[in-house]
Formats: structure tokens, C-alpha cells, sequence
């Protein structure tokens, strides 16, 4: 009985690692991408939830600008907004940290951390997964563990005995932000509420919370800075709220709420979301909330690491944009304004700069329902600011990078069927944006360049970004019969062109009396050299027609001299530039793989009939730039756009123009990849003789049938069906040689 009782839990041992590393979310390594410049979020949440619960270190720099860096190893507390691969820093909003010890209310300096609440921690007693985050506090001595809803950031402490023990709301401390307002009340045994005003990168940003505790709080005290105060409440610029236990609990719990229109609805969001005391089962919820989502893509190979690259990138994508309204579907709108009641979910977050290439595409696939959210919630914000938005964050305009990006995905919903939303209201704000004054908008349209003399930042990259938002809504026009518009925008589109220089065969700066900008360089990305572009260089921006690819093959000279100037870019060694953009990473000759206005190039040679140098290229931009260590994402992640090109390009093919609804064919990576549509439709995948030798096409078919094209459509993918991709270690030139089958 005893041996047959050993044998069954043996038995039973070995089943276990098989049936979790079936799971989805075993595959998910969120320290990818948490070291070098990744900049990815670490810590605890749920798809596209309002709430990302994480720890916070000190910043050291650029690359802490998530709050968390995998070379740091002390850590000031946990906040629970976070950006998840941003350049630019802000939130970290709503700091707790639990502690032991004599009373300290500042988190001090990195080189004295002991005199502040801050710890010490190591990655072995670490641990980071979907929807969960674990630390031990190695000067405290106690074991934090993190999990969350949408809007609730839920927390568990095991604190040592014999020793005082603290928890501290520091609403002072921010991610590169300064706090304005602040102010914590203890409203009964168990409950805290506040709120956090600050100015950053959003100029006025308001937080709203709750805190409720799982035991009585022994003593609450608040602090202005490190100054006492009398009473249980306090309203200051740095107010800190301090729990004290003189006999602390073995363990103690707190679920802190969030909300962008009050401490109430916090407490509301509490109520509705976590009404119980049930970490473990929080967690696995969380977990299956993620299993749920990264199953809408399936793959197949035999690589683990691959398949660890794969899933993180897709769980990445899915981090920001953040939900912006409670659970009774009222927010506050950028006007500041509270809207209750609203139809849809709203959403913030939006690096749309990055994300209309490959991110917004992704949804369209995977997060139909999202994505008529999403649109509703930029025509909401159009409402509220008189414009449809750039770079939106937490209700505040930040006006970053250049082009009206939103238009390009509002059009490309549209074009890809999405009818969620009021097409109509959708085309009188994409249309009243565009045709506005604003940021150099009023030469384009009057199809004139944008002088670099004028107080226009960035005039190049931002005209060339207009021009691809024309071009997307140009086809909106026509698939919703307005002719007139169809032809004007079309005509807008080629403003790209206003740009080349003939002489020079690159796109540069004009100036208002129509000459050169005479401060050029075709090679070096720094200013003034850089005033022109954005985080990029005249070789980079010269392939930025995305929405006109054979105008611009056109404009070079045709496909000999296209195919050679490509070539060029991609073998021309830059030369050392210690004044270069430090998020200019991942080259391959004047490739960038780490900034966005490259992502497309690789996929181009397709267009001038030689697929199979994209196929070359996109194979080694996976290889290279991407793996499964800290430093496994090769620049900013940005918002998802760093995996979501990885996603499209592992499965297969790639974006290119995402409004025209052509996806270019690259290298798939895995044996199978299935794309498991809304309406319970599939789209495969199927890859033969597949290797890292056999990087190329040898031969298509389209359900069953020979498929010669480079190029497949939005319309085939959704039909669903199958796609046989044959693979071979030398090109087969004539695949998609012919002009017929180029996209």
C-alpha cells in the first residue's frame, strides 16, 4: 500500500510539468525585454486592464523608465501605473511599500537606501509571470506578492515576527513626474482613500484610489513630506500615509482600487471586481484571463525558445493601450469633464505613433471587439479636444512624435469591416482634424512642403507621416462613396514627394523661399542634421511612402534603381557617431530595427519583384534582434509595436500599409501558425521543410490551390482557410517576380 501510494504521487509529479507547459502563459517570460533599452512593464496585470501593479526602483536613467530595470536590485516600493516600453517617462502612481522597523517616511537616495523604506531583493527570490509578481524584501525580511483585475491592484505580505511592521502610501513619488495635489483619509477600520494629482509628461494627470485592508489598521498616521500631522486625513503637495502594527500580522492583505473620476468609484471598483479575500484564486484568473487571450494565435515548432519569444511578444501587445473607465463605465474625458454611462469601454495609453504599423493591425485579428472600443474611445476624445488624438495618456494630450496617427487606424477599422462605431462621426472628425491649421497642417493642405524654417517641429518626418494618414483615408472616402474627398486625399498622399531631391535622391528639408535645407546629411542622425526627421536619418525616412510604394519606386528611378538603393541601405555601415540617438538600435547597415520608421523596409524588395531578399532580411531581423534574455527586445518595446512586428513576421508576413489591407509574405519561423478568428473561423498557417537554412519561398498555395503572389489580403485571412507555405535554402527568384504578383 505505502509503495503503491509512493508510485501514484511520482506518477502524478510527472504529469504535472507536462500539463503547465501546455498552458499558453508558461511560455510568457515578462523579464523579456526588462533589460537593455526594452523598457517593458514587470509586475502584475491583466489584459489591457487600467491597473499594472509593479515594483518600482530607483531611476537610474533611460532605461528605467517602466520603474523597473533586471540589473537593479533594490527596489522603493510597488505603484500601480506603469508604462510598458515608453522613451519618454511618467506614472508610477499610488506607491505602497511594506517595511519593518523604526517609522521612515522617504525612500532616501540609492547610495542610503537604508535610511528610507527601500530594500534590497534578488532575482532567485523573485518571480514574475501573468498576472503575478513576487519579491522578498531582503532587508525587511518580508515575502510581497502582487496580483490584479482590471482596476484593482490586490497585494499579500508575510511579514517577519518580532519586529514592528509599516505600510507606507507615499503619494509623493512618481515616475519623472512631480506631484501637484494630494490626499489620503482613513475612513473606517479597514479603508483608506485618496487621490494623486501630478504634472509629467501628461501636464495634469488625476488618480483616484482605494485601499482596503484585510486586518484592522493598528495605527494610521499622515505625513506632509516628513512632518506629522495631527488627525486621520491631510490634503498637501507630498502626502504620505503611514499603517503601523506594533504586533504585525503573519499575513496581511490590501486591494488598492483605482479610478480617473473618484476615491468612491475606487472603492465601487473594489467591491465589483475583488468583493472577497481570495489572493490565490485572483491569481489564477488572472492567469486565465491570459491563457484566454494569448490562444487567439496558435504555433508549432520545435524550438522552446522561440516559442517563449512568441507568446511574451504577444502578451506585450497587450499591456497598453489601459482601460480608462471604471466598472460603471464612467470616466473622465480629456476636457476633464466626468462622462457616465458611456457605450463602450474607454481606453488610454495610445503610442499611436508606433502602433498604427503593426500593433492596431494585430487587433484587427485578434481584438475585434476591442477594436471598435478603441475607435470610439478616439472619436470620444475628439469631442473633448476638438482633435483626434496623437499620443494620448491617462486623459491628456501629449502631442509626441509626429502625424495624427489615430486617423490611420480609424480608417484602416473601417476598410477591415469594423462597424462599431458611427462611420459618419468618424469621418467628420478624421476629416475637421486633417483639414485643421494645426502643426504645419495648413501647407499640407495646400499641398505645399512644410518649411524647416518655421516653428514646425520635425516638418520631413511629420509631412511624410501626414501623407501615409492621407493615403489610409483617402480609401475610407472611397469605400464610403465621397469621391470628391477620395481624390483629394489620394492627391495629399503624394505630398511625400514634395520632399525628394532629385540631385541628392533623398527626401530633405525645404525652406520657405523654396530652396534646400542647406543643413543636411543623408548619414548622421543627430541635430541639426536630425531637426528634419524624427529619432531617425534621411536613408531611413527616404522608404516612408508605405501608402504609395510603386510612386515612390516611380520616383527613384524604377525597380533597378529601387532594388539597388535598397540594397544600399541595408550594406551602407554607418559611420561612428557618438552624438547618435541612443534608441537608434538594431542596424543592419542604416537599418534600425529599434525605431519605428524602419519596421517596413525589409518587406519592400517584395514591391520591386525580389521577395526573396525580403524574405533574407525579415529572417535576420527575427534572428538577430529578438530572443529569450533580459535584453531579448533589441530598442523601446513602444507600447506593443517592437512584438507585434515580430508576431506578423514570425507568422509569415507583415503589414506594410495597414489601411490597404495587404499583408507582404516574409519567412515564417514555425511549422504551423493559426490565427483563431471571432467567428470561430481559422486561418492557418503551414509551413513545409521549414529550417534556419530554409529561410525562402519556394511555392504558395491558397487552399489547395498554386498561389503566386508575394502579397495576401485581409479579406483571405478572414475568410479563413489554410496557407501552404513551401521553403527551400536558395531563393526561387520567380516567386513574385511578375508585376501581377507584386502587392
Amino acid at each position: 500500500m505505502f509503495l503503491r501510494s509512493i508510485l501514484k504521487s511520482l506518477l502524478l509529479l510527472a504529469v504535472i510539468p507536462v500539463a503547465q507547459a501546455q498552458r499558453l502563459t508558461g511560455y510568457v517570460d515578462p523579464y523579456i525585454g526588462s533589460g537593455g533599452h526594452g523598457h517593458v512593464f514587470v509586475g502584475a496585470n491583466v489584459p489591457f486592464g487600467a491597473v499594472q501593479a509593479g515594483p518600482m526602483n530607483y531611476y537610474k536613467g533611460w532605461d528605467w523608465l517602466s520603474g523597473y530595470n533586471y540589473t537593479d536590485s533594490t527596489l522603493i516600493g510597488f505603484t500601480h501605473l506603469h508604462l510598458s516600453g515608453t522613451g519618454i517617462g511618467d506614472l508610477g502612481d499610488v506607491l505602497v511599500m511594506p517595511f519593518t522597523g523604526e517609522i521612515r517616511t522617504g525612500k532616501s537616495k540609492q547610495e542610503t537606501y537604508r535610511k528610507g523604506y527601500g530594500s534590497k531583493y534578488v532575482h532567485e527570490h523573485e518571480k514574475v509571470k501573468p498576472g503575478y509578481y513576487a519579491v522578498r524584501l531582503e532587508d525587511h525580511g518580508i515575502d510581497a506578492e502582487l496580483t490584479a483585475t482590471q482596476r484593482v491592484g490586490y497585494h499579500r505580505y508575510r511579514f517577519p515576527q518580532g519586529k514592528d511592521a509599516h505600510v507606507i502610501i507615499d503619494l509623493k513619488e512618481g515616475m519623472q513626474d512631480k506631484s501637484y495635489d494630494t490626499y489620503i483619509e482613513q475612513t473606517d477600520a479597514v479603508t483608506l482613500k485618496g487621490y494623486r494629482y501630478s504634472r509629467g509628461w501628461a501636464k495634469d494627470q488625476r488618480v483616484y484610489f482605494a485601499i482596503r485592508l484585510s486586518k484592522p489598521i493598528g495605527k494610521f498616521a499622515v505625513y506632509e513630506e516628513d512632518s506629522l500631522l495631527q488627525g486621520n486625513k491631510a490634503q498637501g503637495l507630498s502626502i504620505k500615509g503611514l499603517i503601523s502594527f506594533n504586533t504585525p500580522p503573519a499575513t496581511l492583505e490590501l486591494k488598492v482600487g483605482l479610478s480617473p473620476v473618484s476615491a468612491d468609484n475606487a472603492l465601487a471598483n473594489i467591491e465589483a471586481e475583488i468583493p472577497g479575500w481570495n489572493f490565490d484564486g485572483i491569481a489564477r484568473r488572472a492567469d486565465e484571463l491570459w491563457e484566454k487571450e494569448l490562444s487567439a494565435i496558435s504555433i508549432k515548432t520545435n524550438n522552446e525558445a522561440h516559442k517563449r519569444i512568441f507568446y511574451t511578444a504577444l502578451y506585450h501587445t497587450m499591456i497598453n493601450p489601459s482601460l480608462f473607465n471604471d466598472h460603471d463605465k464612467s470616466y473622465r474625458g480629456a476636457d476633464k469633464k466626468v462622462v457616465t454611462k458611456a457605450g463602450f469601454d474607454h481606453y488610454s495609453v495610445f503610442s499611436l505613433w508606433d502602433t498604427y504599423r503593426a500593433v492596431h493591425p494585430l487587433y484587427a485579428l485578434t481584438q475585434p471587439q476591442r477594436v471598435n472600443d478603441m475607435v470610439n474611445s478616439m472619436l470620444a476624445i475628439y469631442d473633448q479636444q476638438g482633435k483626434l488624438p496623437i499620443w494620448h495618456l491617462m486623459g491628456w494630450e501629449t502631442g509626441t512624435m509626429v502625424g495624427i496617427s489615430s486617423v490611420q487606424v480609424i480608417a484602416e477599422a473601417y476598410l477591415k469591416g469594423f462597424r462599431g462605431f458611427d462611420a459618419e462621426r468618424a469621418w467628420k472628425a478624421i476629416r475637421a482634424t486633417l483639414m485643421s491649421d494645426t502643426l504645419g497642417l495648413g501647407y499640407v493642405r495646400d499641398f505645399k512642403p512644410i518649411p524647416s524654417d518655421v516653428k514646425v517641429f520635425r516638418p520631413v518626418a511629420r509631412a511624410l507621416e501626414y501623407a501615409i494618414g492621407d493615403g489610409s483615408v483617402a480609401l475610407m472616402a472611397k469605400a464610403m462613396g465621397k469621391k470628391e474627398d477620395a481624390a483629394y486625399f489620394s492627391k495629399r498622399a503624394k505630398n511625400y514627394q514634395l520632399y525628394y531631391d532629385p540631385k541628392a535622391m533623398f527626401i530633405r528639408g525645404k525652406m520657405s523661399d523654396g530652396s534646400w535645407n542647406p543643413v543636411f546629411d543623408p548619414v548622421k542622425s543627430y541635430r541639426p542634421w536630425a531637426s528634419d526627421y524624427a529619432e531617425g536619418n534621411s536613408w531611413q525616412y527616404l522608404w516612408l511612402a508605405p501608402q504609395d510604394v510603386h510612386g515612390l519606386k516611380d520616383m527613384l528611378g524604377g525597380d533597378r534603381m529601387f532594388l539597388n538603393k535598397l540594397d544600399t541601405f541595408f550594406t551602407l555601415e554607418p559611420e561612428p557617431d557618438p552624438q547618435a540617438l541612443i534608441d537608434l538600435t538594431g542596424g543592419i547597415g542604416q537599418y534600425a530595427h529599434g525605431n519605428e520608421p524602419s519596421h517596413h523596409i525589409a518587406y519592400l524588395y517584395a514591391y520591386g519583384g525580389q521577395q526573396w531578399k525580403t524574405a533574407e532580411r525579415a529572417r535576420q531581423i527575427m534572428t538577430e534582434f529578438y530572443h529569450d534574455k533580459p535584453d531579448g527586445v533589441i530598442g523601446n518595446e513602444d507600447c506593443g509595436q517592437m512584438s507585434a512586428w515580430y508576431i506578423f513576421s514570425s507568422i509569415g508576413f507583415y503589414p506594410v500599409f495597414p489601411a490597404g489591407g495587404a499583408y507582404v509574405i516574409g519567412s515564417p519561423m514555425f511549422d504551423e501558425a493559426v490565427i483563431h478568428l471571432a467567428d470561430g473561423k481559422d486561418f492557418k498557417v503551414t509551413v513545409s521543410n521549414n529550417s534556419a537554412e530554409n529561410k525562402y519561398v519556394q511555392a504558395v498555395y491558397m487552399r489547395g490551390k498554386k498561389y503566386d503572389k508575394s502579397f495576401i489580403l485581409h479579406s483571405d485571412i478572414v475568410k479563413g482557410g489554410e496557407m501552404k507555405i513551401v521553403m527551400g535554402p536558395e531563393p526561387n527568384y520567380a516567386f513574385g517576380a511578375k508585376p501581377a504578383s507584386r502587392p
